[in-house]
């Protein structure tokens, strides 16, 4: 049995009369209501995860990153340290969906693997009692909320892994095992081109616009004709062990369609190679000739130095950037350059998910985002013509809103 969590403030009761309620500064975040999409991405401190409500109802998390690690060089957990990050994820989750029958994900997508977005194994993890894995970012979400379907870049043979940690990997193979024997969990391969591989569950028929297309993963990308796709990585026995490609490069891409809306999120995909590196570790430009212009964006690689090239960030040129930082080199100097003034397009706002404090020492142009901290929200409204992001609370399981930006108008 899953151990939903009994949410006992009032302010977490589902009522009908909240449904149509517009958010407001200060207020709890109304809930989600038929029509609307729904992106939340979660701030933990630990790493990457986004939780997508669907027009139908359909729900998928992407990513519950777990860094086992701390250092000082990292923001703060949160809300605090009192539980692990995947059981604060699960929490979210069950918040987020409150009011249904059923807490679960029908999708769920590890975009790589490293422990910032996949979960770490590191000091004490639990294990959960009887099922062979230890509970871990993604496998402590998927232990607490019902995952219905799977998908990562490797299944079922794992055939490429550069620098992973094999122990995480390791258990969270066995994690998929258990759950696929015991629990009725379909595990599939991320393929690029497709975009019948997520759909909405529900009420499919009644959003015709709706779409989610695999854009890349492991060097494959969409050409943007039908469901074509090439292949950026040459032969790997013909590199050298020096530049063959990273596991961040191997990072799921996809975008998502609805009405006139369009969202782009791509793990840790690279745009700018390092010295002495050949020019096809730039993933970033080829994905954004797939992709083209969407309303918002997930930062790659949490605004390192390696990301948002010129060209991709003047392809997307969304109108609002969400910078998923945890660490105090998130963004480097560069890509706030190029993210708040470069691509030669107009205005676009930048929401992260938490600066740390030395960056915005070292960086003043941090001052200008639009949110330096909490959970981001996008709301897009039914139909897909309009959007707000809200900006909640994170120090609390609150959903408070502390703040809301647009409408926005979809182009």
């Amino acid at each position: 049995m899953y151990r939903f969590l009994a949410l006992a403030s009032s302010a977490f009761l589902w009522a009908a009369s909240n449904l149509a309620a517009p958010p407001e500064v200060g207020k709890v975040l109304p809930p989600w209501q038929e029509g609307t999409l729904d992106i939340h991405q979660i701030n933990t401190g630990h790493g990457n995860s986004a939780l997508f409500i669907f027009p139908d109802g359909t729900t998928m998390l992407v990513d519950a990153g777990a860094i086992a690690k701390r250092t000082p060089g990292m923001t703060p957990p949160r809300p605090d340290d009192s539980r692990p990050p995947g059981e604060w994820i699960a929490r979210y989750i069950a918040m987020a969906l409150r009011g249904r029958k059923e807490v679960a994900l029908d999708y769920a997508i590890v975009t790589h693997f490293h422990g910032d977005h996949m979960g770490d194994l590191g000091g004490f993890m639990p294990q959960a009692e009887g099922k062979g894995y230890q509970l871990c970012g993604m496998t402590e979400v998927g232990d607490r909320v019902r995952i219905r379907k799977m998908l990562d870049r490797g299944w079922p043979d794992y055939p490429y892994l550069p620098d992973v940690s094999r122990p995480s990997l390791a258990n969270y193979r066995a994690f998929l095992k258990w759950q696929t024997e015991h629990n009725g969990m379909k595990v599939e391969r991320f393929q690029p081109g497709r975009n019948d591989q997520v759909v909405l569950q529900h009420q499919r028929e009644k959003y015709p616009t709706f779409e989610l297309r695999n854009i890349a993963a492991t060097g494959e990308v969409w050409t943007g004709l039908g469901s074509v796709t090439r292949h950026m990585f040459p032969p790997l026995d013909a590199i050298p062990a020096a530049e063959r490609p990273t596991e961040n490069m191997c990072s799921i891409a996809f975008r998502i369609s609805y009405g006139r809306f369009d969202y782009y999120s791509g793990g840790d995909l690279p745009g700018v190679p390092m010295d002495g590196k050949p020019q096809w570790h730039d993933m970033e430009t080829p994905v954004a000739k797939a992709v083209g212009p969407v309303e918002a964006a997930v930062a790659n690689h949490h605004g390192y130095f390696d990301t948002q090239n010129e060209f991709f960030v003047s392809a997307l040129r969304p109108r609002v950037w969400i910078l998923p930082s945890w660490g105090a080199c998130h963004p480097a100097q560069t890509v706030l350059y190029r993210l708040q003034n470069g691509g030669a397009y107009g205005p676009r706002d930048i929401f992260a998910t938490e600066i740390h404090q030395a960056t915005r020492v070292v960086l003043a142009a941090t001052s200008k985002l639009a949110s330096l901290r909490g959970h981001v929200v996008l709301r897009v409204e039914p139909g897909g013509e309009t959007f707000r992001v809200m900006i909640l609370d994170d120090t609390s399981e609150s959903l408070q809103v502390k703040g809301v930006f647009g409408p926005y108008d979809c182009r």
